[in-house]
């Protein structure tokens, strides 16, 4: 049986998120009032539906902050639901409601288009860190969809380390847990003939490899995610980001990012994104 629930902020790509779960075989239901959760799940699975994904967002006013309190009562009746976050800056949100011309879901004629945002995002505060948090300000649709593809196919049963690249000059991930700058690490790009390729190609890797800071770096963040982890294993997390961030999210973070996912999946279930090569 698999029970997602579907929130985050209005323009951060919901539809999307449905649209994708509705190809993989789920019944899904949108913007469904949260007090009308725990009577839909009930009805659902008496008829025998077992992939079900819900919507549940600021459109059905102030039920949605009821949330995690039902969210307890479906896990008491050991049911195994799931909470996707999505996710995006300001700015982003905003402009991609002027391009479309869309009214925000909270705007009354009184708040602007970046206060409608940050009230919404008051609004969802308590609920934006239960679930996997997926930040889609700098990501495509393709690439969205494939982040969720990704999502529905985990093993619920046990933690994901999820280690991300980016780069520093689009912005920090709204969704990390830890972020390590590695921008102090020599920068391929000035190298002319590695600068359009990037880390994942064997020239570009070579030439990290050569330098000792490198894996003195790949050490340091290896060891301290090590350390770490069963801490957050033993605090019942299901998920942790680990981000790593150079100028351009090309090459330095590309690099370590592959690097630190091999070096863990032998022991973790580990998912890897590079969010500017998407």
């Amino acid at each position: 049986m698999q029970i997602f629930l579907l929130s985050g902020l209005s323009g951060a790509g919901k539809s999307v998120a449905l649209k994708v779960l509705e190809d993989s075989g789920f019944y899904c239901v949108d913007n469904l009032p949260a007090e009308m959760l725990i009577g839909l799940m009930d009805h659902l699975l008496a008829a025998g539906y077992d992939k079900i994904a819900v919507s549940i967002d600021v459109r059905s006013a102030n039920s949605v902050q009821c949330l995690p309190e039902i969210l307890l009562q479906l896990r008491q009746k050991e049911l195994a639901v799931h909470l996707l976050f999505l996710d995006a800056k300001t700015d982003t949100l905003v402009k991609r409601f002027s391009e479309t011309r869309r009214m925000h879901p909270l705007s009354n004629g009184v708040r602007t288009l970046p206060e409608c945002v940050q009230y919404e995002r008051e609004q969802l505060f308590e609920i934006s860190n239960i679930g996997h948090h997926i930040d889609t300000s700098e990501l495509k649709t393709n690439a969205l969809s494939s982040w969720i593809k990704q999502f529905i196919v985990l093993d619920r049963a046990r933690l994901t380390l999820l280690f991300q690249s980016f780069g520093f000059k689009h912005g920090i991930p709204l969704d990390a847990d830890f972020v390590f700058d590695v921008r102090c690490l020599p920068n391929p790009y000035y190298v002319p003939q590695l600068r359009t390729l990037t880390g994942q190609d064997v020239p570009v890797i070579e030439f990290l490899e050569n330098i000792t800071a490198t894996q003195d770096m790949f050490n340091d963040i290896s060891g301290f995610v090590a350390r770490w982890l069963p801490h957050f294993i033993a605090d019942n997390r299901s998920y942790l980001t680990v981000a790593i961030g150079c100028t351009g999210g090309q090459h330095r973070s590309v690099y370590l990012s592959e690097k630190l996912s091999r070096h863990f999946s032998s022991q973790q279930q580990v998912l890897l994104r590079h969010r500017e090569l998407s």
